[in-house]
C-alpha cells in the first residue's frame, strides 16, 4: 500500500564525504519512496517527512499489520490517505499509485512529483543449482522489474518536475559473489538501468543516481537466522537427488554458516545510506553513485571492478 504523508564519482566511502550544494529550503517537495516496510525505505520516509517533504510511501505488506507500515499511519503532523496494496507487480496498480500522486499535483501545483526512489527489494542465497528458476523470476520481478515499471509509469511526472530518480542497488550490483547470483543478477540490471536512463533524461533536465550500500543486513533485519534456516530447507527439499548426493549436507551447512556470519557481521547504522539518498534528491549536482559502505567493501569492490579478474579472483580466493 501507499500511504500519505504530509508536511510542511569520487573513491571514497560516502560516509567519509562532505556534502554540500544542498536546495534549502525543501518546501514541499513530493517524492515517492518504495518499500517503506521497514529498513532504508521506513527510515528514509520517517526522515524525509521530518524534513518537510510530501512522501508517498510504497508499503508491500500494509494487509499483513506490519509495525513499520502502521507507524507511518501514526504520524499525525498531516493528512494521511491508505490505498491498494503497491507491490510493483501488477500495472493496474501502480497506476492506480500515478493517479494519485498526479491528482496531488493537481490540487497543488507546487507538489508535483520530484524524485522517485525504487527503493522495494527482496533477498535469498543460494548456489545457481539450488536456486530454482522460479525464485529467480521471483525476485527479478520486485528488483528489477518493479523498478523499470515504476519508473516507466512516474517518469512523465518526473520530467515536468526536473526532478530525480534514485535507484537503490547494491555492492552486489558491482561485483558478483557466490551463492548471491538471484540478487546480483537483479542489482547488475538495475545499474545497467539506471546508466541508460541517465544518458536519456540528461538533456531534459532530470538527475539519475545510484546508490550502492554495503552490507546492512544486520540494521535492516533483512534476514533472521530462522529466515536462513527456512530458506535453506526448502532449497534442499526440493533439489533432484543427484545434486543433494554430489553436494553433500554438509556443504550446504557450510553455506548456511557462511551467511549467517554476513548476515550478523553487517553495519548496524543505516545513517549513511539515508545521507546518500537524501544528497541525491536535493543537491543541486548529486552524484552518478553513492557508496555508503564499510571501508573494507568499499576497497574490495574498487578491486573487483576496476583489476584484472585473475588478479582480484587471487586476492579474494575466488
Amino acid at each position: 500500500r501507499h500511504t500519505l504523508l504530509s508536511s510542511s564519482t569520487s573513491f571514497a566511502p560516502v560516509s567519509r564525504r562532505t556534502y554540500s550544494n544542498q536546495v534549502n529550503p525543501v518546501g514541499s517537495k513530493a517524492v515517492l519512496i518504495t518499500g517503506c516496510d521497514s529498513g532504508f525505505g521506513f527510515t528514509l520516509a520517517n526522515h524525509l517527512h521530518s524534513q518537510g517533504f510530501l512522501v508517498f510511501a510504497g508499503c508491500l505488506l500494509k494487509h499483513k499489520g506490519d509495525s513499520g507500515v502502521e507507524k507511518l499511519d501514526s504520524l499525525k503532523s498531516g493528512p494521511i490517505e491508505n490505498h491498494s496494496n503497491l507491490t510493483f507487480c501488477k500495472s493496474e496498480e501502480v497506476e492506480e499509485a500515478v493517479e494519485i500522486v498526479r491528482e496531488s499535483g493537481r490540487k497543488d501545483p507546487n507538489k508535483w512529483l520530484w524524485g522517485l526512489v525504487n527503493n522495494a527489494g527482496i533477498s535469498t542465497f543460494g548456489e545457481v543449482e539450488f536456486t530454482s528458476v522460479e525464485t529467480y523470476k521471483d525476485v527479478a520481478e520486485v528488483n528489477l522489474w518493479g523498478t523499470v515499471r515504476m519508473t516507466k509509469s512516474f517518469l512523465p511526472l518526473i520530467r515536468r518536475a526536473k526532478g530525480r530518480v534514485i535507484n537503490i542497488s547494491s555492492m552486489l550490483g558491482r561485483m558478483a559473489n557466490p551463492a548471491r547470483s538471484p540478487y546480483c543478477i537483479t542489482k547488475f540490471g538495475v545499474e545497467a538501468f539506471s546508466d541508460c536512463l541517465r544518458y536519456e533524461m540528461r538533456p531534459l533536465g532530470v538527475k539519475v543516481s545510484v546508490v550502492e550500500p554495503g552490507n546492512f543486513i544486520a540494521g535492516t533485519s533483512l534476514y533472521s537466522p530462522e529466515r536462513i534456516q527456512a530458506i535453506a530447507k526448502k532449497m534442499w527439499d526440493e533439489l533432484p537427488e543427484v545434486v543433494r548426493k554430489d553436494y553433500g549436507k554438509k556443504y550446504l551447512e557450510e553455506k548456511i554458516a557462511k551467511m549467517e556470519n554476513y548476515c550478523t557481521s553487517g553495519s548496524t547504522d543505516t545513517t549513511p545510506v539515508i545521507k546518500a539518498i537524501t544528497h541525491a534528491l536535493t543537491a543541486s549536482t548529486p552524484y552518478t553513485r553513492y557508496h555508503p559502505m564499510d571501508y573494507y567493501w568499499w576497497l574490495r569492490m574498487q578491486i573487483m571492478t576496476h583489476l584484472p579478474a585473475a588478479v582480484s579472483d587471487k586476492i579474494y580466493g575466488l
